[in-house]
């Protein structure tokens, strides 16, 4: 048995097996050149483009596939390192240029780029894969548009390594948009050998297949408990990485990970909760890094197809009744960057997010529900998924902090499964709690999710001159003059119509043994396997 039938065949480490007593079994060149990952969410998927893949899923796109760019990182003034959002690199195109009147952009794809079998990359694997992107249904078309991208006619096949993009309307959020983990490449050559009449997208084959160029190749996929990725030698989309195989554990139990990751048998525990990284970074065993999830807040959402919540008064007496600090100490644990208790009810400028003019103030909160037609009080189910560590305490105190003003909340904790068709497209709940992140970071892209009419706007919200705003500023430079004018409008609709309740923006944070190194923070909450390494 080799070094690699080895490490696939314990199941990449069994429980009762250290790290310490594997490397004493093998070569002393194992010791760096595989790196293990604990993560608690599931990979449902290898497709990207699947409909209701997890999150957790988003990261095979990452690290087994590539798109014409991506984004930069930058060193944070703790050291840390995350992407910046506002620079971007060449993966498959080695460069591009945007017509003068930014209608179009032409990418000229790396002359040496290839796939996972070896055959070459080309502009009709970019033409068909965005062909499939639009062509799929679901969130991926969604996603393209907001970069304009929504006929297949605007993807153009110039020559074999020339690819043309045109837009339906010039856009800052376009080459951004290549950049989320949606746009990958496709082999499509391998995708149409392995697709049926009933199937002409290969959805099955690329569910359970991978066929990308990316800087890793899937080797093994083990729904539910594992996914081993091996290092893609002819990798020409970036630095190669510096270890050899990944793996990526499925350990649902956050005790199970951190006893895995303390005891040595696990290199990394990824997106821990706050009450252990508050706990951990204590520990002289581990070292954590934390880092805001950038665009993301946690909300309470009224849905205003619940008739109570269509007074503004009544939206306004939960805002003034929920008791942020507490939730905010112990729920979160003192991670996270709080969005609540502006000093002014008028926005200080245009950064986003930003915390909201809402603060703990029953006296306030029963002067609102008295101007109501609701003064006596009312029930109302109120929703959380139950796979946010967060959410049980959250919603515990939520319910407390209404019950001072007569809204007595019936707790209905749904499963992950359920909670996307159940909330956001049917919007079955009157109350909830919800996490949004915006990939893009700009307040325009997360407002056009969240704070419009859409299957993404779990509360039902639909006003006229926010929706007119944030069609005027999505496409617009942030540098034009009219933007902030215009930002700034939009934060003090949000302000005043109160239809989601900022609580926290939660951090991203992981934890892992000294000798783990280049760990990277992702708009995607996904491990970018890329850049990580041992000493």
């Amino acid at each position: 048995m080799d070094r690699r039938q080895f490490l696939v065949g314990t199941g990449a480490l069994g429980f009762g097996t250290s790290l310490a007593t594997l490397l004493q079994t093998l070569p002393a060149a194992a010791e760096t050149d595989t790196i293990i990952v604990a993560i608690g969410d599931t990979i449902t998927t290898l497709d990207v483009l699947r409909t209701g893949l997890s999150r957790a899923s988003y990261q095979v796109s990452v690290n087994a596939y590539d798109r014409l760019v991506g984004f930069d990182t930058k060193v944070n003034p703790d050291g840390t390192v995350s992407y910046d959002s506002t620079k971007l690199h060449g993966e498959l195109a080695e460069s591009w240029e945007i017509a003068p009147e930014g209608m179009s952009i032409v990418f000229k794809l790396r002359p040496n780029a290839v796939f996972h079998d070896g055959s070459p990359v080309t502009a009709e694997d970019v033409k068909w894969s965005y062909d499939r992107t639009l062509g799929v249904g679901g969130f991926p078309p969604y996603q393209m548009a907001v970069g304009r991208m929504e006929k297949a006619e605007q993807f153009e096949v110039v020559d074999a390594k020339t690819f043309r993009l045109n837009v339906t309307k010039p856009s800052k959020l376009t080459l951004p948009d290549l950049a989320t983990p949606i746009p990958a490449i496709f082999n499509s050559k391998v995708a149409k050998a392995n697709a049926t009449q009933s199937d002409p997208w290969a959805n099955d084959f690329l569910h359970r297949n991978e066929a990308g160029s990316g800087a890793f190749k899937v080797e093994k996929w083990e729904p539910g408990q594992q996914l081993v990725y091996v290092r893609n030698e002819q990798w020409v989309g970036g630095t190669l990485p510096k270890v050899k195989r990944v793996i990526i554990r499925e350990i649902p139990n956050q005790a199970t990970r951190r006893s895995l990751l303390e005891r040595g048998d696990v290199h990394v525990a990824f997106d821990i909760p706050g009450k252990t990284a508050k706990e951990l970074i204590e520990s002289p065993k581990v070292k954590v890094v934390g880092q805001p999830i950038a665009n993301t807040l946690h909300v309470v959402v009224p849905n205003l197809t619940f008739e109570p919540f269509k007074d503004k008064n009544v939206r306004k007496a939960i805002a003034y009744a929920i008791p942020y600090e507490q939730i905010f100490q112990q729920a979160a644990f003192g991670r996270g960057t709080p969005m609540f208790g502006a000093a002014s009810a008028e926005p200080k400028d245009i950064t986003w997010p930003q915390p909201f003019p809402y603060g703990t103030d029953l006296a306030k909160a029963k002067a609102f529900m008295a101007q109501s037609a609701h003064k006596e009080g009312f029930e109302v189910p109120f929703a959380f998924d139950i796979t946010m560590p967060w959410g049980e305490a959250t919603a515990l105190l939520v319910k407390e902090g209404l019950e001072g003003i007569g809204i007595r909340c019936n707790l209905e904790r749904v499963s992950a499964a359920n909670w996307r068709t159940l909330a956001l497209v049917q919007k079955k709940y009157p109350l909830m709690l919800e996490n949004f992140g915006g990939w893009l970071d700009t307040l325009d892209y997360y407002f056009f999710f969240s704070f419009k009419k859409s299957i993404f706007s779990a509360g039902d919200y639909d006003n006229p001159e926010m929706t007119a705003l944030i069609s005027k500023t999505m496409d617009m430079p942030v540098t034009d003059p009219d933007y902030a004018p215009s930002a700034k409008r939009m934060l003090e609709i949000a302000f005043e119509d109160t239809v989601r309740i900022p609580l926290w923006q939660p951090w991203l944070e992981t934890a892992m043994l000294p000798n783990a190194t280049g760990y990277q923070n992702w708009f995607h909450r996904g491990v970018d396997a890329r850049p990580l390494a041992l000493t």
